[in-house]
């Protein structure tokens, strides 16, 4: 089985979408995936319309995180959507991107950056607005490029010149949240470097502690000496370990199916799970 844990659509930040990453997913050879918007459970009804046969859908979102000023992602698995109070917090956090999109807007105007809210709310379409959405705006503008490029001190990386905060979930409370709802929690990259500061592996360990069910070790911004150090980090905590793709459609590099999770690790999430589960494809419609 190739196994596929981490893929954005239109719904958030990706270019597919949700109809056209399944059946990309597919034409991949990938067995299972993943959808995990940012913050956002919108385009899981579209992707389950259009789950050609042979592909099973793993419902989740990538709930953003802070702690101590350090910006951090908690994937969620197999969640009940529904749940009220998990429901709250991400409408809190979805609510809040428009606004400080468009104080970064602000910002890079002041920097001398010819950008305007109507590009970026092109960009973004129907989706939950965010950070790569303005990095495609300077890409389009010859400020940077790639988006890649934007996400450095001088732009839009936290702490940038450009940076603005907006509200995200403590991770000890999105892991309890996430349980409440039946779902299960991996840590997103939780070693990416060049992302920005990243919390120490003391903090891993407490979050392990309180109920964090694995780390994403196999991801393209983890090098080949990361990736060993984080498997010998989840050992040590009874951690589960997933490889995924992160796809975003056009808008990154990366390809889906590009890192998978092993099936025997990929069994024991969907085990765990209670507040959803996995749904085979019988054939949907096409995009």
């Amino acid at each position: 089985m190739r196994i596929d844990l981490h893929t954005h659509s239109t719904a958030s930040d990706g270019t597919d979408t949700p109809a056209e990453l399944v059946h990309s997913a597919a034409a991949a050879g990938l067995d299972v995936v993943a959808l995990t918007d940012h913050d956002t459970t919108r385009g899981h009804a579209g992707a389950l319309a259009a789950l050609p046969e042979g592909l099973t859908l793993v419902t989740g979102a990538e709930l953003s995180c802070r702690l101590d000023g350090v910006g951090l992602h908690m994937l969620a698995y197999l969640f009940d959507a529904a749940e009220p109070e998990l429901l709250r917090e991400r409408e809190l956090v979805r609510d809040d991107r428009v606004p400080r999109a468009r104080a970064m807007v602000g910002k890079l105007q002041e920097l001398g950056v010819p950008v305007e809210w109507a590009q970026v709310a092109r960009i973004a379409g129907d989706g939950s607005v965010g950070r790569p959405h303005i990095a495609e705006a300077l890409v389009e503008l010859g400020v940077v490029d790639t988006v890649s490029d934007a996400f450095t001190p001088d732009w839009l990386a936290d702490g940038g010149r450009a940076y603005v905060e907006k509200h995200e979930l403590d991770p000890f409370t999105a892991i309890r949240l996430v349980k409440a709802a039946g779902g299960v929690t991996v840590f997103a990259h939780p070693l990416a470097v060049k992302r920005g500061r990243t919390v120490p592996e003391s903090v891993i360990a407490e979050l392990a502690a309180h109920g964090l069910d694995g780390i994403e070790v196999d991801h393209m911004d983890h090098d080949e000496a990361t990736r060993a150090r984080l498997r010998g980090l989840a050992g040590e905590l009874g951690l589960l370990t997933t490889g995924s793709s992160d796809y975003h459609g056009s808008r990154k590099t990366c390809r889906l199916g590009e890192y998978t999770t092993d099936p025997e690790i990929y069994g024991e999430i969907t085990r765990r799970a209670t507040g959803a589960f996995p749904v085979p494809g019988t054939g949907g419609t096409r995009p």
